[in-house]
């Protein structure tokens, strides 16, 4: 039986004598051709049946394949680092010292009138100073700086085993090339991946920079407490020297204090710094920079008292424009110079004038401005070092009869003029009955003497008939913003305002453009063109204006007669009740300026608006527009709203009081003398023994007149 031609896996039997057909050639991959290899012929009984790999006879690892694989590596990582230290770590950041952002501000004529923030001295070269002086930061700092790259194997070793006796780290082995490093370019972590990017720095730094290089830019940044950096600023902060002068002494003290300059600043701790001066002198001897002899020379350095010629830190006007400085001078790394419009004489003349008219327990505060703005002078206070609130700025108390401006211009934009009648009588609006001071009536008056004798139940009348709206109205227009009461009561000032924009809306009036903002750098920043369309200023109508100086001028032959000036002057009295606060506003030639005097406390303080502000109000003017002090004014009969219960008349003659009273007594006429010599002049009342009348009312009975900052 023949065989079947398939076997049962489905291929062809062979027949007995047929050769098989040998595979096709394998066409080799270009890519992945297997590497030759050396096998024994196969035969044709076994060729079905693959034989294993023969092992290479010989065959050698491939280790200089991974050598260059190796080698690729490290010079692809070393230009990464050297990349990344171009970026994090540049060679120009090295000349800056790592110190908080420091502003000095100048007055209007470029000088320097306080600073804050770091005290950064100029950059020294290390080669010009003298020996001495390199060699104590040496001595005490690195005194292998000369012969390493950049880290102290020795130094590190040493410091490890000081530490390790010490229980503790007491010492670095950090090289003066390792502490730009830090300085520089790294914060204060104490980590090891900062150590290591210290140490790729340090590296880089020597790579880069000569050793005098190094050194310079050390010695030009480092901090030596009492927030001054760089040698320059250390020598004359503690010496009133520059480097190169300095002797050996200065010098092993100012390298002490490295160690903990906040704790050893030789002006809060000399006995400190005095020791640490010890251990670097002795440093010196052993490094063989000083003789036993030399070093034994050395004496105890003394340090100034206070720095020569040192600019305030802080004073009220400096308070106030700082903020603004700051976003003026945008992202300050190292130190910005900022102009201000302060004017130092006129500074100089508010301060004399307040500190002229002091009392116990009373304070005081003095604005002047241009009037666009410009901020020329400001005292917030009698004394900075005992109070830095700033009475101008951040207090808010009631204005009282200097709020009537907004009252007048409120009534004059309605439609009324000076020579416009109001009734000067008693009023009763929804249950609130104010009354003037000295209990005197003159029935039907124009506004320009109801401005004048600044009338109570005029200023209520005209709130009442322009409306309370408009009479807010015209002090939001004017630049006030802090909050204002919907109510009667505003006319005789009952909101707070601060002293800053009570004067800026006064600026408007005498520009005669409106809203003022008050400012304090030389040029104010630029509105945008939609703030230009939608807030910018307005004029004033030229009649408004002309009829508002006119009511503000009758003021000055009024309540405001002890401010008078020899040369046109306009402005304004105001008190509140209990005299707590007491003020003038006024401009003349080309200031304004706004005076405030009271209690912190806000206790009744018995002041007048016609007393002590107008006083120091006419000092300074007198001393900023150089002219002499006016003749004592004729007494005229006026009566400052503001004067007390009592209806003082000030500006009567003191010397004829007493002689007067006895005469007066009985005709009509009720005589009194003030605390400060003032003459009362007013109605006799009913009786000595009959209870004096009720006290004006500038608010509700059931309000406090009082207001707390």
């Amino acid at each position: 039986m023949r065989p079947h031609p398939f076997d049962t896996n489905g291929r062809a039997r062979m027949r007995r004598g047929d050769e098989p057909e040998p595979p096709p050639p394998a066409v080799p991959d270009p890519v992945f051709a297997p590497a030759p290899s050396f096998r024994p012929e196969r035969s044709s009984d076994n060729w079905n049946y693959p034989l294993p790999p023969e092992p290479r006879v010989g065959a050698r690892r491939p280790w200089g394949r991974w050598i260059g694989r190796g080698l690729g590596v490290g010079i692809v990582l070393l230009v990464l680092a050297i990349g990344w230290l171009a970026i994090t770590a540049p060679l120009s950041k090295s000349l800056k010292p790592p110190t908080p952002p420091s502003i000095t501000l100048t007055a209007d004529d470029g000088t320097p009138i306080a600073r804050r923030g770091a005290v950064i001295g100029k950059p020294v070269d290390a080669a010009a100073l003298p020996a001495h002086v390199r060699e104590a930061f040496l001595a005490i700092e690195d005194r292998g700086f000369y012969g390493h790259w950049g880290i102290s194997p020795k130094g590190i070793a040493r410091a490890a085993w000081s530490n390790v006796g010490a229980g503790g780290v007491r010492q670095g082995g950090s090289t003066i090339t390792q502490q730009l490093a830090k300085n520089a370019f790294l914060d204060s972590d104490q980590t090891a991946a900062r150590k290591i990017r210290e140490m790729m720095i340090a590296f880089w730094l020597e790579a880069w920079l000569s050793k005098n290089e190094i050194l310079s830019r050390y010695l030009s940044n480092v901090y030596f407490g009492d927030n001054t950096y760089g040698i320059t600023a250390a020598a004359k902060h503690y010496f009133g020297r520059t480097p190169a002068n300095l002797n050996t002494g200065q010098a092993a003290m100012l390298a002490g204090l490295l160690k903990a300059p906040s704790r050893l600043a030789p002006t809060s701790n000399l006995a400190g710094a005095r020791k640490r001066q010890a251990v670097v002198v002795a440093a010196m001897v052993d490094a063989g920079f000083l003789t036993d002899r030399e070093g034994d020379r050395v004496q105890p350095q003394r340090v100034l008292g206070r720095r020569p010629g040192a600019l305030p830190s802080g004073t009220y006007f400096a308070d106030w424009v700082l903020p603004e400085a700051r976003d003026r001078a945008g992202e300050v790394q190292t130190e910005a110079t900022v102009e201000t419009t302060l004017n130092r004489r006129y500074q100089r003349a508010a301060e004399r004038s307040v500190r002229a008219a002091g009392s116990s327990g009373l304070q005081a505060a003095l604005v002047a401005m241009r009037p666009d703005g410009r901020v020329v002078a400001m005292v917030g206070g009698r004394d900075y070092r005992k109070s830095s609130f700033n009475r101008a700025t951040q207090a808010r108390r009631q204005p009282g009869s200097t709020f009537k401006l907004f009252v007048y211009l409120a009534a004059l934009r309605s439609g009324m003029t000076p020579a416009s009648t109001v009734e000067d009588r008693p009023v009763d609006i929804a249950g609130w009955k104010p009354r003037n001071n000295d209990g005197r009536y003159l029935g039907t008056i124009t506004l320009a003497q109801a401005f004048a004798r600044s009338s109570n139940v005029a200023a209520a009348r005209l709130t009442q008939d322009v409306g309370v709206r408009n009479v807010i109205k015209a002090a939001r227009d004017l630049g006030i913003s802090t909050p204002i009461a919907n109510e009667a009561t505003i006319g005789l000032g009952t909101s707070g305002v601060s002293l800053l924009e009570l004067t800026g809306a006064y600026a408007a009036v005498a520009q005669g453009r409106y809203p003022v903002q008050p400012h304090g750098l030389a040029q104010a920043e630029e509105k945008s063109w939609y703030r230009s369309l939608t807030g910018g200023g307005r004029d004033l109508p030229e009649r408004v204006h002309d009829d508002m100086l006119s009511l503000l001028g009758s003021s000055m032959r009024g309540t405001g007669f002890r401010a008078a000036l020899p040369v046109e002057s306009f402005g304004k009295t105001g008190t509140t009740q209990d005299g707590r606060d007491a003020w003038f506003v006024g401009f003349a030639g080309d200031l304004v300026v706004g005076v405030w005097v009271g209690r912190d406390d806000n206790k009744p303080a018995g002041l007048t608006g016609g007393g002590a502000p107008a006083r120091i109000w006419r000092d300074f003017m007198g001393a900023a527009l150089n002219i002499a002090p006016p003749p004592a004014p004729a007494v005229e009969e006026v009566v400052d709203e503001n004067v007390g219960d009592e209806g003082l008349l000030e500006g009567a003659i003191p010397e004829l009081a007493p002689a007067l009273m006895d005469e007066v007594e009985g005709l009509g006429i009720d005589l009194r003398v003030g605390e400060d010599g003032a003459i009362s002049v007013g109605p006799a009342r009913r009786g000595r023994d009959e209870p004096p009348p009720e006290r004006e009312e500038r608010r509700p009975p059931e309000e406090d007149m009082g207001e707390e900052f």
